[in-house]
């Protein structure tokens, strides 16, 4: 009588997958990834350009952080995806090649100044803006080398009350300001209990720790799971991940899984410095060894 029950059961599941539409029955047995890996358009040489999206899917990456433009002496970003119809086919490339857009970059501030630029808010706004316009949730901001606020401390009062109006308006948009800083982790704890907002996070760069000799396991259980948004997950220019012996990734996802954090691992660096500018070799290589590591 059970073997007839069971019988029937396994008949009603067979005849419920064949009411699933095709779309929903490609993903049923698709699990959830609790990381997730992109590249960066602006070091794949594809800023703002849309093949940048392609060369994502021919690397292999899950997704792609596109940058804001440059910035020089403009009063904002010199950014495309103003424009409507440049990000409705941004967008529409993103989803037919099944790629998700995981954060914008407002990398101009990696040389330019956050703390003295007088239209700062003018260029947080633009991409805020943007980020609602094609639903990202994640923004990344660099304090660069001229607001590097172990060189120029002295910045520190005119960065955080920067970074307080940054949280304001973040909050009212419900999206997130990650800030790369060259501060240790410690440091970095204080620097945000100082802005005081939930949506002024750490967007986590590898080689920062690695560079200034500090143990990267232990910075990463410092700043917990609360204070990181996004992770870029590569090291200087050298070698591949897979090849690097200050960074050992195995160790840095038992750290992860037992902090409890999920999300983006974005890859940034980590070409070899041989043949620096073969972009698909390079990305390639390290997107398939950190989904060797994050995802199988």
């Amino acid at each position: 009588m059970s073997n007839r029950r069971d019988f029937i059961c396994q008949l009603g599941v067979l005849a419920a997958a064949a009411c699933m539409p095709q779309r929903l029955l490609a993903f049923a047995d698709v699990p959830k990834q609790r990381y997730k890996i992109a590249v960066i358009d602006l070091m794949i040489l594809k800023r703002q350009k849309i093949s940048a999206f392609q060369l994502a899917k021919d690397i292999g990456a899950d997704g792609l952080e596109l940058d804001m433009g440059g910035l020089g002496n403009r009063e904002t970003f010199d950014n495309k995806l103003a424009d409507e119809a440049t990000r409705a086919a941004f967008l529409a490339k993103a989803k037919a090649l099944q790629l998700e857009i995981c954060s914008l970059a407002m990398t101009g501030f990696y040389a330019q100044s956050f703390a003295t630029r007088p239209t700062y808010q003018k260029m947080l706004q633009d991409c805020i803006d943007t980020m609602q316009a094609m639903q990202v949730k994640v923004a990344f901001l660099p304090l660069g080398v001229q607001g590097d606020l172990v060189k120029n401390p002295e910045l520190r009062p005119a960065i955080v009350e920067r970074l307080k109006v940054a949280g304001a308006m973040a909050k009212k948009a419900g999206i997130i300001i990650g800030i790369e800083t060259s501060l240790s982790a410690t440091e970095e704890k204080k620097l945000l209990k100082e802005i005081g907002s939930k949506h002024i996070q750490i967007y986590f760069n590898f080689s920062n720790p690695l560079k200034a000799g500090r143990d990267l396991i232990t910075e990463l259980k410092i700043l917990g799971k609360k204070r990181i948004c996004q992770i870029h997950c590569t090291d200087e220019d050298g070698v591949w991940l897979q090849d690097n012996p200050r960074l050992n990734m195995y160790k840095v996802k038992e750290t992860l899984n037992a902090m409890g954090w999920q999300g983006w691992l974005v890859i940034e660096r980590s070409r070899d410095a041989r043949f620096p500018t073969k972009v698909l070799d390079n990305f390639s290589a390290n997107t398939a060894f950190m989904k060797k590591v994050f995802q199988l």
